[in-house]
């Protein structure tokens, strides 16, 4: 029993005692009832401990804000309307108690009285602590302030602070601690009643309810539980007593039994004797085999200390690793030393080569200026010799002047026929002229149709020979899937093996890609095939170390430009984790759902590079473009698609295939390779046909260029004779105005030409010379600049088999290392052998020590032994085999003699505990008996003090009545006889008007307040039911009960007016204004 409740069992039958003498003595002197204007309160102290002082909610229930409520510390009351909060500050009392939300019978859990719309909800309940009997007055002071947050989700917080408002606590312990001082017992009707509690028990028809309330107010209800629990034990424990007992009896008879063999055991000392001298023959012939162990284990240690093997091998791989760690140091200084030297050179040769470039434009421009000049002197010879050709006609045709009558009138005759002759030459040439101009045309028709003809022709070739290409590969793939990739693809593969086993690679390359990734539909081969595009042919290293050592080998079979990719990323053995950032869509899969590859290294390349997690497969090209381009919101993470034909699909854009058939994804060759077959019979037909086109059109060509070329023949004749006729009419025109020119003018001309010629001689000679230089200096820059080229062309010579040097030095040092560290080991695993072996023999030496130790014990002497283990061994063993015997005849006397102790103490144990038991049982049992006697009378002393308390509160109404207590049937009937009904005789509480059951419950209440204890009382609207005459009589026994026990504080809580109770600062009321509500769900939560 509690603390709390056994207080109350105290003070109900000791305290109460002088109460009841004390209200006896009132009523009996207080024979007329006294109106409440006319009753006289006089001022009384105050209780100490366990007064509440205030409460106050904070979104409690339908309330965000309420209080401090502040209560006196005798009587109080707590008026309002329905609604207004005042049954929410008792709730709120109860559960800022640290009360469950069903004792409030307003909510199954605390978080129905969070406000709606907040998160929590805070009831602070301050409670007096004052006098000698405070609770920690040095923690806490004269307040202890219960602070309680309730969340929504049904937790709740303690705080616990003192006057000053500092926390003290926060667990619920100390707050039981604390009720348990104040005996405030939440569970209680007498200290709170509630409307349903008054419903359930003081309404209730049933008598038994009455009695159960009876019983649950003076704690006699816990006392009866309790008082069955210990009856129940105590038969628990009786019934374990009684088969210890049977158990006791056995335990006897093994003890008698054990005794009888003690008492009968004989001695078999000879044979203990023969026993010990062969165990200190054992004791040290194992010694003797210890040290003969530790001898040999010696001799093996010195042995493995000799051995210097791993030492030397370890010593040389050092040396070598030196050696070659000091040759790899030289050739990168030559290298670096080269390189700084071919650094400085294309410095110079950058120099050089403007240099050149600035002379050899000045040179040109001095090359123009020399030709300009010898131009214009052949241009001026040319002058000279037709002005010295007239000077010689004109004399030579003042010679003939003399004859020239007829000869003119003959050179006039001649003119004219050549003219003639001239018109008809012209005619003959313009015709001419256009027959070449319509062969021209024709000709040139004619090649550009067998121009194009020929790129057709070859645009075929090239289609059947990348076809036949095709054919063979997959001719190849038939026995090596390799070749699909490229015929030079197997060699490869096996020179990267040659290359990882020869340790030129850290970790082997991975490729091609399409050779390593296999399709889980084959439908979508060509989709993968132009997703991944060059991918399909490319290489994955996981260095860069590897790369270089992988493109020296792809040179030897692959030119330089036209080389699978190559892609250097770290290989790991686990996939991406690429949820967050995959495409999704539910009826498409990613390129990445699409593949399958034994190796997570390809997988993850191709999320590195080409991001497939991102890249959607949809076989149509409408939904393609649907899904992608529709509002360009495509579906999440996804950056592009394709379709089964290999279309490319973005958001804003759509490329068409160039591929039908996946060249290296597919899985039929067979049906690929007939294709190709009927594709290239198709293409040779084509090829035929052109090549006979072309051949056709090249005769025509051949042709129309042969009479071309005879027209062009004639007319260059035709215009022979034209110039020549031409020439003939100059001259005879030109001899007729000689004639009249005057020949010293045409001398004075050709003499200053003759001094203009020599002038531009000179011109000419001094521009040659300039030109001359000019080709020197350009010579010399052209020389330097090529010597500084050469240079540099000799260093990559010899920079490059530096490299491999380096290459091949770094290999090989790595090579040095990891044996290096092979040996390492070696040398630590034979040294830590003999360390081993050295611990081995330090624990031999200390376990021999130990049993040198054990043997003395055994034999202080050293015995001489000459036989082996196993023969003293089998010899105590057959030793052994006959003490058994004996002992199985008679017992072990070390056995027998400690099993008879054992049995002798265990049996004397046993017994003790039985009886003591048996006492303590007995003991129990007479305990209970007087308990449940001393229970029966303190419930009949209760139940005679209620009954007298009733009555006498029933005759302040001119009532009578009686309070049966039946404790067999458990049952309480109450009946009340009211004032005018003498003749009618008692009767039951159902047959009276609302206002008399309620007051008659009242007086019920108040018998009880009279019999128990505890520091406050709590009514809810206990006046409800009662008429204005019944509710006067009713508030007037509250308030004499309330100064008769002014130590309580009362709270009493009604709906009524209050305004004739009497005016005294004994009594606190407490008007409660009605709440702005904020719907009618909030307004029926606090109703």
């Amino acid at each position: 029993m509690s603390k709390r409740k056994a207080s109350v069992i105290i003070d109900a039958s000791t305290l109460k005692n002088r109460r009841v003498t004390a209200a006896g003595a009132e009523n009996a002197t207080d024979t007329k009832h006294q109106g409440l204007s006319s009753h006289v309160f006089t001022p009384s102290p105050s209780g100490d401990i366990g007064l509440i002082e205030s409460v106050t909610l904070k979104n409690f229930m339908c309330h965000h804000s309420f209080g401090p409520v502040e209560f006196g510390p005798h009587v109080n009351f707590i008026v309002g309307n329905n609604g207004s909060g005042k049954s929410a500050i008792l709730t709120g009392l109860i559960v800022g108690l640290g009360g469950k939300a069903t004792m409030t019978n307003r909510g199954v859990s605390l978080k129905d009285f969070v406000k709606t719309g907040e998160s929590t909800a805070d009831v602070i309940v301050k409670l007096r602590n004052r006098g000698a009997d405070a609770y920690k007055k040095d923690l806490y002071g004269d307040y202890i302030t219960v602070e309680q947050r309730i969340s929504s989700d049904g937790s709740r917080g303690y705080k616990l602070k003192s006057k000053s408002g500092q926390l003290v606590s926060n667990k619920k312990e100390e707050l039981v601690a604390v009720l348990d001082h104040f005996n405030i017992q939440l569970d209680n009707p007498v200290s709170i009643l509630s409307q349903e509690m008054s419903k359930q028990f003081l309404h209730s028809k049933n008598e038994s309810d009455k009695y159960k309330f009876f019983m649950k107010a003076t704690l006699l209800e816990q006392m009866k539980r309790d008082y069955i629990h210990i009856k129940h034990t105590e038969t628990i424990t009786r019934q374990q007593v009684e088969r210890q007992e049977e158990c006791l009896k056995d335990l006897k008879q093994e003890f008698l039994q054990k005794k009888e063999r003690y008492e009968s055991l004989s001695s078999f000392g000879d044979l203990q004797e023969n026993l010990e001298s062969l165990k200190k023959q054992m004791a040290w012939c194992l010694v003797r085999d210890k040290e003969q162990s530790i001898q040999q284990l010696k001799e093996e240690i010195q042995k493995e200390e000799k051995d210097k093997k791993h030492k030397d091998n370890l010593q040389l791989c050092q040396s070598k690793l030196a050696q070659t760690e000091k040759r790899l140091q030289v050739i990168k200084k030559r290298a670096d030393s080269l390189r700084e030297e071919q650094k400085s050179l294309k410095e110079q040769n950058l120099n050089f080569k403007q240099q050149a470039k600035i002379v050899n434009k000045v040179h040109k421009e001095q090359e123009l200026v020399y030709f300009r000049a010898l131009n214009k002197l052949k241009q001026t010879e040319r002058e000279q010799n037709l002005l010295q050709e007239k000077i010689n006609k004109a004399k030579a045709s003042e010679r003939l002047n003399n004859s020239g009558e007829t000869r003119r009138s003959r050179q006039q005759a001649t003119l004219g026929e050549l003219k003639e002759q001239l018109a008809e030459l012209e005619r003959t040439c313009s015709q001419l002229n256009e027959d070449i101009k319509k062969k021209h045309q024709a000709l040139l028709k004619g090649k550009e149709e067998r121009d194009k003809l020929r790129v057709e022709a070859k645009s075929v070739q090239m289609a059947y020979e990348s076809k036949q290409k095709r054919k063979n590969q997959l001719l190849a793939s038939r026995s090596n899937k390799l070749k699909r990739f490229g015929d030079d693809v197997p060699d490869l593969i096996a020179a990267i093996d040659d290359a990882l086993a020869a340790g030129s690679f850290i970790k082997k390359p991975v490729g091609p890609i399409g050779a390593c990734i296999s399709l889980k539909d084959p439908t979508l081969a060509v989709a993968v095939e132009c997703c991944l595009r060059s991918f399909m042919k490319a290489f994955c290293c996981d260095n860069y170390k590897d790369e270089l050592v992988l493109q020296r080998l792809m040179s030897r079979f692959y030119p330089k430009g036209n080389r699978p990719q190559i892609i250097v990323s770290p290989f790991t053995d686990k996939l991406y984790n690429v949820h967050a950032r995959k495409a999704c869509h539910p009826d498409y899969p990613t390129v990445l759902d699409t593949i399958t590859s034994a190796t997570p290294v390809i997988v993850n390349c191709l999320i590195d590079m080409r991001g497939i997690e991102t890249i959607l497969i949809i076989k149509e090209k409408d939904k393609a473009r649907k899904i992608m381009q529709q509002k360009g919101r495509p579906p999440k993470n996804c950056r592009e698609a394709f379709t089964a034909e290999g279309d490319q699909v973005f958001p804003n854009r759509y490329y068409t295939s160039e591929f039908s058939v996946a060249k290296y994804l597919s899985g039929d060759i067979e049906t690929e390779i007939q294709a190709l077959e009927s594709e290239l019979e198709n293409l040779q037909a084509q090829l035929s046909r052109f090549q006979l086109q072309v051949k056709s059109v090249s005769e025509d060509i051949v042709n129309m260029e042969s009479s071309l070329n005879n027209t062009i023949k004639t007319l260059k004749k035709t215009q022979a004779s034209e110039n020549q006729v031409k020439a003939a009419i100059s001259e005879l025109e030109a001899a007729n105005e000689e004639q009249r020119d005057d020949i010293s003018s045409l001398e004075e001309v050709a003499q200053e030409n003759q001094q203009k010629i020599e002038a531009e001689k000179q011109a000419v000679q001094e521009a040659k010379a300039e030109l001359d230089k000019q080709r020197k200096t350009s010579e010399e820059a052209e020389s330097k600049y090529s010597s500084v080229r050469d240079k540099i062309d000799q260093l990559l010579e010899e920079i490059e088999p530096l490299k491999d040097e380096q290459l091949k030095l770094e290999t090989e040092c790595i090579k040095h290392e990891r044996n290096l560290k092979l040996l390492e080991k070696k040398l630590k695993g034979h040294q830590d052998n003999i360390q081993a072996m050295n611990s081995v023999l330090s624990d031999k030496e200390q376990d021999l020590q130990e049993n040198v130790e054990k043997a003395r014990q055994i034999s202080p002497e050293r015995q001489h032994v000459t036989s082996t283990t196993k023969s003293i061994d089998t010899e105590i063993t057959q030793l052994k085999k006959k003490l058994k015997v004996y002992e199985g005849n008679h017992g072990e006397q070390e056995l027998v003699i400690r099993e008879y102790a054992e049995a002798l103490s265990l049996y004397k144990e046993k017994t003790n505990q039985v009886r003591d038991l048996r006492k303590f049982i007995d003991r129990l049992n007479n305990i209970m008996s007087d308990r449940q006697n001393r229970y029966k009378i303190m419930r009949r002393s209760l139940s005679v003090r209620c009954k007298l308390y009733f009555n006498n509160f029933l005759i302040k109404m001119n009532c009578c009545g009686a309070m049966i207590f039946d404790h067999n049937n458990e049952t309480l009937s109450i009946s009340v006889k009211p004032p005018g009904r003498d003749k009618d005789g008692a009767s039951d509480m159902r047959s009276l008007s609302g206002g008399e059951r309620s007051f008659s419950t009242v007086c019920f209440m108040l018998s009880l307040w009279e019999i128990t204890e505890s520091p406050f009382r709590c009514l809810d609207e206990f006046d409800v039911y009662m008429d204005m005459h019944n509710r006067r009589i009713c508030l007037d026994l509250l308030l004499e009960l309330s100064e008769r026990q002014h130590l309580r504080q009362f709270i009493f809580i009604t709906p009524l007016n209050t305004s004739n109770l009497p005016k005294t600062p004994l009594i606190k009321i407490h008007h409660l204004r009605d709440p702005e509500r904020e719907d009618s769900q909030s307004r029926d939560k606090d109703l």
